[in-house]
């Protein structure tokens, strides 16, 4: 415990299908920063907001720490689900006795979901060319 005291800033990465988020967690007044810009200016609809905050609720840290990531690749959907593995995995960093907590939700699980290819001769991943009989 002695060690991890002495650590101001928390580092983590989370991810999800093409986004990659990198989080940074220090003690602060609950302020979230993406992309060097605020979380309301980034991520415009209420519903994701509240994805990025769940960890933070779940655990009662959220006007405790400051988050600051940088988020890229994917959608902006998939950015804050990327966001939220991050921030679950960051204060897992700070207090390993949040996993029990974190873990039922299942925000420690990386969503490994990806898109399916495309395949030749079809139109799609799934979808085939219309076809007509006569």
């Amino acid at each position: 415990m002695s060690a991890s005291a002495n650590i101001s800033k928390y580092y983590a990465t989370g991810k999800r299908k093409n986004a990659i988020a990198r989080v940074w967690i220090s003690p602060g007044d609950g302020s979230i920063v993406v992309n060097e810009r605020k979380a309301e200016d980034y991520f415009l609809r209420l519903t994701l907001l509240n994805v990025i905050k769940q960890p933070l609720d779940l655990a009662n840290l959220s006007g405790k720490y400051d988050v600051f990531a940088s988020v890229s690749g994917g959608g902006i959907s998939s950015q804050a689900a990327a966001l939220k593995h991050g921030i679950a995995k960051g204060l897992l960093e700070i207090d390993p006795a949040l996993r029990s907590v974190l873990k039922k939700k299942g925000l420690l699980t990386r969503d490994s979901r990806e898109k399916e290819r495309k395949k030749y001769g079809q139109k799609g991943a799934r979808k085939k060319f219309q076809f007509s009989k006569r």
